[in-house]
């Protein structure tokens, strides 16, 4: 089976007028937290975000680190460490981040930076959907205040969240931008979950998926899906997933689609073990 590349983009209406006011927000903003997804670090940093947060210091998180390589992950860390104005943070189930980290590592910024600690400090959170933002406030809050779900774009409208006395947070929506120029990245994204299902199809996503784990991770699939080890593409790839899945219908034919949202299941869970997608910069 032959699969066609579908050129994907996603950008709902109420991400422009979010966009907006990010922009209003940063003029009483001293510094931004931008969270990242460690699978994907560069292509899970919206472009026009890092473009308006230019003149801010930035702590970079990288956040389900629990999914990511830890190797590479610590790789990214040390890239962004290098920046300029920059600090980076990694946060996973196994090492959860928590308000006064977050708090200290403001501090260590704008020291660093020469920048004046005032008696109050405002923070502006961003991110693209997906990423786990809502999850994390509500881990620095030590209780539910933001909604979270699998599903991107969740939170909507901005919402201030108090870590102390001194320090607190403006939350702002999951934000894409207008045209996805670099469509690998794009396919990335998707595979993570970034983009909403109902914008992509599964099958293209996890064909996608499936040549680069052919790529970088043959033994994984090799053990799970009882791969051929001459496997040379992804169609041989969907096969053994659906055989081992279960994925076939009448007539002994594969049911694609249920064994793409198979692969992209247990990509997406965890349950295929960690997996980085991009590395950094030499």
């Amino acid at each position: 089976m032959e699969k066609s590349t579908m050129a994907l983009n996603w950008y709902p209406g109420h991400m422009h007028k979010a966009s907006k006011e990010v922009v209003k927000t940063l003029l009483k903003t001293q510094a931004v937290i931008e969270v990242l997804d460690a699978r994907t670090p560069q292509a899970s940093s919206n472009p026009h975000f890092a473009a308006l947060c230019a003149n801010h210091p930035r702590i970079r998180i990288l956040n389900k680190a629990d999914l990511a390589e830890p190797r590479v992950t610590e790789q990214w860390a040390k890239y962004f460490n290098a920046q300029p104005k920059s600090i980076c943070l990694v946060n996973g189930h196994e090492s959860q981040l928590d308000a006064e980290q977050i708090i200290q590592a403001a501090r260590k910024l704008f020291l660093a930076n020469d920048l004046k600690i005032g008696e109050r400090q405002q923070l502006l959170i961003g991110g693209i959907p997906n990423v786990g933002k809502s999850t994390l406030l509500n881990i620095f809050c030590a209780r539910k205040l933001a909604k979270t779900g699998n599903e991107p774009a969740v939170t909507q409208v901005q919402q201030r969240v108090r870590l102390d006395d001194h320090w607190h947070l403006i939350d702002t929506p999951g934000l894409m931008w207008p045209k996805l120029e670099d469509q690998e990245g794009a396919y990335r994204l998707a595979a993570t979950g970034t983009i909403r299902r109902t914008a992509v199809e599964a099958e293209d996503i996890a064909w996608f998926l499936a040549q680069e784990l052919l790529k970088h991770h043959r033994d994984r699939l090799v053990s799970r899906y009882d791969l051929p080890q001459d496997a040379k593409d992804a169609e041989s790839v969907m096969t053994a997933v659906a055989k081992a899945r279960a994925c076939i219908k009448a007539g002994h034919r594969v049911d694609w689609h249920k064994a793409s949202e198979s692969l992209l299941n247990e990509f997406r869970s965890g349950k295929l073990g960690r997996f980085s997608l991009e590395r950094p910069p030499l």
